[in-house]
Formats: structure tokens, C-alpha cells, sequence
């Protein structure tokens, strides 16, 4: 008598096929799990592009007011815009310290201290804007003092500026 190993039985192999459909069932996790950090890295940029645009409304808002102010409590009869974005921390008009904002605000959309100034033919400033060129999400719903932003499609069409002049 032969000493003869014993045959396999078939559902041994099963387990050695079963690993293909593991790594088939892995990868497509990897692929919906991608797509749902896909998907949640685009709402974070999108809310924290609104975030963006809400600073800038606010931002805005204080430099037109500041500007506003900075005409309408000109000494004398001549009134004047100011010449610089510093004349608003420190009016040099009046000997004492009379300011018409506390710093210089950052541009929340380039992140930098630079703004685009609407100017006269003397230099004076009568407004500012983002030098952004990106799209803003916000195209409607504004308040009225910036209604005029309705249908815009750069942030550096969002000019801040004094209603009267």
C-alpha cells in the first residue's frame, strides 16, 4: 500500500478566490469614500468663500462709512475726501486725534493690505474695492446700500463708496 496524501477537498480553494472579491470590495470603498472627501472639500471652500464675501460686505461697509464721515465733518466750508487711507486712522485736519476707522482692514479676498481706490482728479479717494477677480457666489439679495453689486462677476466690481458726492 501506497501511502497516498489524502485529495483536497474543493472548498479549500474557496477562500483563495474569495481574496479577489476583498480587494475588489476594498478599492471600491477607497472610490466612495474619495468622492464623499471630494464632495465635503468643496462645501468647506464654498463656505468658506461666503465667510469671505460677508467680510468684505462688512469691511467695505466701515471704509464707505469712514469715507462718508471723513467728508461730511470737513472744518470750514470746503469739503474734501481724503487723500490717503491714512487720513482715516488720524484726521490731520483737526489737532486733536479724531479717527474715522482703527486700522486699515486686509482685503478678505486677496488677503492682502492693498485695495484698489476709486480716485478723483486731485487724488482723493472716494472709494475702495477688492482687486479680486474671482467670481463672487453672492449675485443677489443685498442690502440697499449695496444693491448696485446685483449681477457682478468679480469682487473687484464691488466698489464701496459714499452715496453722496
Amino acid at each position: 500500500m501506497s501511502a497516498r496524501a489524502p485529495a483536497r477537498p474543493d472548498h479549500a480553494a474557496a477562500p483563495q478566490r474569495a481574496r479577489g472579491f476583498g480587494y475588489i470590495g476594498l478599492l471600491i470603498l477607497v472610490a466612495i469614500m474619495s468622492i464623499g472627501l471630494a464632495a465635503t472639500g468643496e462645501l468647506w471652500h464654498t463656505a468658506m468663500k461666503r465667510e469671505k464675501e460677508q467680510e468684505l460686505l462688512f469691511v467695505g461697509g466701515q471704509f464707505r462709512r469712514a469715507i462718508e464721515q471723513f467728508y461730511a465733518n470737513t472744518p470750514g466750508k470746503a469739503r474734501r475726501y481724503p487723500l490717503n487711507l491714512e487720513e482715516l486712522l488720524r484726521d490731520p485736519r483737526y489737532p486733536g486725534t479724531r479717527r474715522y476707522l482703527r486700522k486699515i482692514y486686509r482685503d478678505p479676498m486677496t488677503g492682502g493690505a492693498e485695495w484698489g481706490l476709486v480716485t478723483g482728479p486731485n487724488g482723493e479717494i472716494f472709494g475702495v474695492y477688492s482687486q479680486s477677480e474671482e467670481v463672487p457666489l453672492k449675485q443677489a439679495g443685498f442690502r440697499p446700500a449695496e444693491r448696485q453689486f446685483e449681477g457682478k462677476t468679480k469682487y473687484s466690481e464691488w466698489v464701496f463708496m459714499p452715496l453722496l458726492r
